[in-house]
């Protein structure tokens, strides 16, 4: 059974003869470039300088030569955007800290001692709300650019006649994320209540520039991929950063339109959707707006205990993720304890497949690369059916 025939057949809620593997197939479950030099010479291999899935949160793809040694079911193919599109070429040194100014608008810094950039300026954050045209006569990226997607049809076709399953990402964060990133968040948190006809103005805004991605994307190389990415962080450790009654009314509708043409204009991809936190009490609306799995799978948060998320949700939506935990153990566990996380965590996630594993969110700096060798030495151990 190669790649493809094992990530299709979990994803259709069947046991292949492994559990299949992603290691930095998105920017959500992914690697930094500091882990992964570490991996590198842990293994025995010099340092190399790998392409950028998001430099924002210095995520990197990895060689073909760890992917394949590690035995990776997934291939990312990353579309350019304001995360990994010529961010270092255009930063400002502003002494102590690198400026960077993106095509939204938005202002980031990275510290010269630091692990990644912060967002630390919005662009629309102090202007009056109730100013008619504001949201129109704004200066939006062009989403539908050709050069986003220059050479990637060709990786797609390439990793795909490989036997992997391809998988490619959004323009943006999420409708929730990028009002934020507008506004503030704040302000994003009272927008819908203060000024609810802007605030519905630029969310709809929000969605139509992913529409006008996707359908460039799609006409672009929607036959070479096989899973789509969207998201949007609604989760925290404990409970939810709106309540689902707001998401629902402000940005389910929305965020429905995006999933909606998604499926149209490329019925045969899959929909992966990110959000981090305990996100339990909507994924009957992901689930209901077309999504067919959900990454990452925070299972140390509050309401996503994996067994009960196995139980009641199972049968309609992929985990893909939950392998183990990035918050306490893969970084700071010891290589028993990471074994142990693992097994729990695949005994109660695979069995009647709808499970691909890998880690709840990126593989940050301080991970020891003994660990990341633990945990896929535990998959490899555990992961038959």
């Amino acid at each position: 059974m190669n790649s493809r025939e094992r990530i299709i057949k979990a994803i259709d809620h069947q046991e292949p003869d492994r559990i299949p593997f992603d290691l930095a197939g998105t920017t959500w479950t992914g690697i930094t470039n500091v882990a992964y030099q570490n991996l590198r010479h842990f293994l025995g291999m010099e340092p190399d300088e790998p392409g950028w899935s998001d430099v924002i949160q210095q995520i990197v793809i990895p060689s073909e030569e760890i992917l394949n040694r590690l035995g990776a079911d997934t291939r990312g193919v990353f579309p350019l955007t304001s995360h990994n599109w010529d961010v270092y070429s255009r930063l400002a040194d502003k002494g102590g800290f690198w400026e960077y100014f993106d095509e939204w608008g938005f202002t980031h810094h990275f510290p010269k001692n630091g692990h990644w950039f912060s967002l630390v300026k919005h662009p629309l954050e102090p202007v009056d709300f109730e100013v008619e045209g504001i949201i129109e006569n704004y200066t939006w990226p062009d989403a539908s650019a050709k050069q986003r997607f220059v050479g990637l049809r060709e990786k797609a076709i390439q990793f795909k006649n490989q036997g992997k399953i391809v998988i490619t990402k959004g323009l943006c964060a999420g409708l929730f994320e990028m009002h934020q990133r507008v506004r503030g968040m704040e302000n994003a948190m009272l927008d819908p209540f203060l000024f609810p006809v802007n605030s519905d103005k630029l969310i709809g805004k929000l969605a139509d520039l992913k529409i006008e991605f996707w359908n460039a994307l799609f006409d672009e190389l929607g036959d070479a991929v096989d899973i789509a990415g969207e998201g949007d962080d609604y989760g925290t450790q404990q409970s939810q950063l709106i309540s689902p009654d707001q998401f629902q009314e402000y940005y389910k509708p929305h965020f429905e339109r995006v999933l909606s043409f998604m499926k149209k204009k490329a019925p045969h991809i899959k929909i992966m959707f990110h959000s981090c936190g305990n996100v339990r009490p909507i994924i009957p609306d992901l689930i209901e707006m077309g999504v067919d799995i959900l990454n990452p799978v925070h299972i140390n948060a509050t309401g996503m205990e994996p067994v009960q998320l196995k139980k009641d949700f199972g049968d309609a939506i992929v985990f893909w993720g939950g392998g183990i935990d990035t918050q306490k153990v893969l970084p700071s566990g010891t290589v028993q304890e990471v074994t142990d996380d693992v097994r729990r965590n695949i005994e109660t996630l695979a069995p009647g497949g709808g499970f691909v594993f890998n880690t709840v969110h990126n593989i940050q700096s301080e991970v020891p690369p003994q660990n990341v060798i633990a945990m896929w030495e535990a998959l490899q151990e555990f992961g038959k059916y």
